[in-house]
């Protein structure tokens, strides 16, 4: 893929996942800050040396022991239905800069290459999705670019099954490093991060050009 599509690739993923910030900012507050200053997106890291066997069988076990007992698959096309009603379900009621997605638009994402949107399924219902991305010169870095739960799965596990099978996705793909990045005031997906063990190594300022989808991928 070429620099202006793959750059254009990471802004329709951001575009879609600018709604899924949590603070307690208002939505007009947000978008002066993104035309004014810009939103600061914290970037994260784990390498893969750093997940330890211990660390490993610790978050396995925490998965093993969640009472939602959810099952993960990999979407296809007749899924992207369902990963928009979560998307909307779920954040329809934030006080964030919200507008609701689309199933063309998420074909857009579902047919990027190196792309895959994982679904948790619970109780017999779709719950919750996470879209990884693979960069790099050799595909090296797994990326995770974002994750969303329905409202009344939230914070109890879900998040941490699908982070565990994203896991599991790029140990079979042999990348050497998790990426992934989260705006400065989310600090419920903060310290989500961080108990999975990543560690912040910079920090990148995004305008509104920057979520603007101004082109399109031949």
């Amino acid at each position: 893929m070429s620099e202006s599509k793959l750059n254009l690739k990471k802004k329709r993923i951001r575009s879609f996942f600018l709604t899924y910030e949590e603070s307690s900012e208002s939505k007009e507050d947000i978008q002066d800050e993104l035309i004014n200053v810009g939103l600061k997106y914290i970037q994260m890291r784990l390498p893969i040396e750093k997940i330890s066997p211990d660390f490993e069988l610790k978050i396995k076990e925490k998965v093993e022991h969640n009472i939602l007992r959810a099952k993960i698959r990999e979407a296809k096309l007749e899924d992207l239905e369902n990963v928009k009603n979560i998307y909307n379900r779920a954040w329809l009621t934030s006080n964030e800069p919200y507008s609701p997605i689309t199933v063309d638009a998420l074909k857009d994402i579902y047919n990027y290459q190196d792309t895959v949107i994982l679904i948790a399924r619970v109780y017999g219902n779709d719950a919750g999705f996470i879209i990884l991305d693979r960069e790099g010169l050799k595909k090296e870095y797994g990326i995770i670019c974002g994750l969303g739960v329905e409202i009344r799965y939230q914070r109890k596990g879900l998040g941490t099954i699908l982070g565990l099978e994203a896991w599991n996705f790029f140990k079979e793909k042999g990348v050497t490093e998790l990426r992934c990045e989260v705006y400065e005031k989310n600090s419920a997906s903060q310290f989500f991060i961080n108990s999975m063990g990543f560690e912040e190594f910079g920090v990148k300022v995004y305008k509104r050009n920057d979520f603007t989808l101004e082109e399109e991928l031949e």
